[in-house]
């Protein structure tokens, strides 16, 4: 041990001691007592080992409620660690299910699309076809003679626009 120890478990022993002129009050039912015989009665080591003794357990309560609050402390993260999990699965879920929406949304705007682009072509073949029988009606009535009581040709139709549907 060290010296400044040994001094330490000295002052301690000393300071437990009760000066030798301290008398209890005799009485008629309690002997003279002198309180210093009890703590003479006991080893030096006595004092060490109970030191020790109430050090050890106050370093293992110490250590206990560490361990305790350490303990509290994993399964508060754990569940902390669950609940973001759940959460971060929930926003998993919810993004998934908002791609597939969106994804379906495009396949029917595609078929949407689709179907004005043939309308599209339908309504130009339609237009074109229009367009090629006036010009052979026209050209019918220009070699046809109705009457002589008709003087007028349809080549004054040739100026009036063919209108043709516009898709918006």
């Amino acid at each position: 041990m060290i010296p400044s120890e040994m001094r330490g478990i000295h002052e301690y022993q000393n300071s437990f001691l009760v000066p030798s002129n301290f008398i209890l009050q005799q009485s008629d039912h309690i002997p003279n007592f002198n309180p210093n015989s009890l703590l003479n009665n006991f080893p030096n080591n006595h004092y060490i080992s109970s030191n020790s003794t109430t050090s050890d357990e106050a370093d293992e309560l110490n250590l206990n409620i560490f361990n305790e609050r350490k303990q509290r402390r994993m399964i508060s993260n754990r569940e902390s660690a669950r609940r973001s999990r759940i959460r971060k699965q929930k926003q998993l879920d919810e993004l998934w299910s908002h791609v597939v929406r969106l994804r379906n949304e495009n396949h029917n705007l595609l078929d949407k699309l689709n179907h004005v682009f043939e309308s599209h072509d339908k309504v130009l073949q339609e237009n074109a076809r229009l367009k090629e029988e006036a010009f052979n009606l026209r050209q019918m009535v220009e070699h046809m003679q109705i009457g002589n009581s008709f003087d007028c040709t349809f080549r004054d139709f040739d100026e009036v626009p063919i209108n043709t549907p516009q898709i918006s």
